[in-house]
């Protein structure tokens, strides 16, 4: 069900400052895209910040990729 999925960005201006972060953590999602485009992996990321898991890592990536892909549709 989706709707019952948990959130998997949060932006608060507690925390951060309002930037972007893996929900129930202070991970900022441009951390993840930092590591990308510098060539590391996903395990690199995931072993640097424990708190965020795979399944937040590729349920952000998935819905970057369907925003992206349903502008250009």
């Amino acid at each position: 069900m989706r709707h019952m999925e948990k959130k998997l960005i949060e932006s608060s201006s507690g925390v951060l400052g309002g930037t972007p972060v893996f929900s129930g953590t202070r991970v900022p999602v441009q951390t993840l895209i930092d590591y990308l485009e510098a060539g590391d992996s996903i395990e690199d990321f995931m072993q640097d910040f424990p708190t965020v898991s795979r399944k937040q890592i590729i349920g952000v990536l998935e819905k970057a990729k369907a925003q992206l892909l349903s502008t250009h549709a």
